[in-house]
């Protein structure tokens, strides 16, 4: 186990939960939730429609609540982090929205998606709409510096799908291209997350803040692709190995492939080959990758990432949003969904 990781588990002492991360600023984090819907309020019923559905489906609020505590680390946050909190969370759910069009997925958090429900254009026009109300919602604010911040994320994330949808050759996608894709898909808009919170209260701190956001999104997003060569589907609400009937090419699997003999390398390419591969040839595809060493190999990379994370908190003064922050590498690293 990784020293700064061990460090922050043996600091919480016993499991780290999400309710307890977000203790420090639970009073400004349950004004995001009215606060997200007065900013999609319209009065065209589809739009009150779906947005009432999406708000049903909003998950854990965790870029809200690192942005919020990344605006009290020094204890003097501002009324305008909420409205940030809940533009961030907009933002967050529009990629959602068109991930699952552009995967055809039908199920998110357990709930159908907004292309299955409706249909694939009401899905493009909807995250459309929640990009445009996310940044009509930080115009209000008036910082240029968080506007240019969060344009330069919106066009990341787009960067990040396209870096996914270019690879031509699914199994030449490497590490450098993976770590490239992850930065922008999910690094980016957690770093803009703690980056902008900082403007609301902790300036001093925005360029820690932005490198432990950026390295707990790396983390994050590696967590996330273990969990889908580990998991079940009754406890991530989606079909295990997902990725891999989807041919997408992760971190577990990117480290395995040097390490597999040829046969086990002739059975991924086999998969891959597949247009629609089993869940015999997708689960033992998860086996060879295991077999290989890919999933340990994608721990300590995660690992090493959060390692990072946690030296940026060095230079912020001890506190309990300090901790909270330090907690949340363990919640991102231990999770299960």
């Amino acid at each position: 186990m990784s020293g700064a990781l061990a460090a922050a588990r043996n600091r919480a002492g016993q499991e780290v939960t999400l309710a307890g991360i977000q203790a420090p600023v639970r009073a400004s984090l349950d004004q995001v939730f009215p606060e997200l819907h007065r900013i999609v309020v319209h009065d065209l019923p589809m739009i009150g429609q779906v947005s009432a559905h999406l708000l049903q489906m909003r998950g854990k609020m965790f870029r809200p609540t690192l942005a919020l505590l990344a605006s009290d680390v020094d204890g003097k946050s501002e009324d305008a982090a909420v409205t940030l909190a809940a533009a961030l969370e907009l933002m967050h759910l529009a990629t959602l929205v068109h991930d699952d069009s552009v995967d055809h997925s039908v199920l998110r958090r357990g709930l159908p998606t907004v292309n299955a429900l409706f249909s694939h254009q009401v899905s493009v026009i909807m995250g459309d709409f929640l990009y445009s109300r996310a940044l009509t919602a930080m115009v209000k604010l008036q910082s240029l510096t968080v506007m240019r911040i969060l344009t330069e994320v919106s066009s990341e994330l787009a960067v990040g799908e396209m870096r996914q949808l270019a690879a031509v050759d699914a199994l030449d996608f490497d590490e450098e291209a993976y770590v490239a894709l992850i930065r922008s898909k999910t690094g980016s808009l957690l770093a803009a997350s703690c980056e902008c919170g900082s403007l609301f209260g902790a300036e001093r701190h925005r360029g820690s803040l932005r490198r432990y956001g950026e390295r707990l999104g790396l983390a994050f997003q590696i967590a996330d692709d273990l969990i889908d060569y580990t998991e079940h589907a009754s406890v991530t609400g989606k079909p295990s190995g997902l990725d891999l009937k989807e041919h997408k090419v992760t971190l577990p699997l990117i480290g395995a492939l040097p390490r597999m003999s040829k046969a086990a390398r002739n059975r991924v390419d086999a998969l891959f080959a597949e247009e629609s591969p089993s869940d015999d040839m997708v689960a033992e595809v998860v086996g060879i990758v295991a077999e290989a060493g890919g999933l340990e190999y994608a721990r300590q990379r995660g690992a090493a990432f959060a390692d990072e994370a946690y030296d940026a908190l060095s230079t912020m003064p001890d506190s309990p949003v300090r901790g909270a922050l330090a907690d949340a590498i363990v919640y991102v690293m231990d999770r299960r969904s």
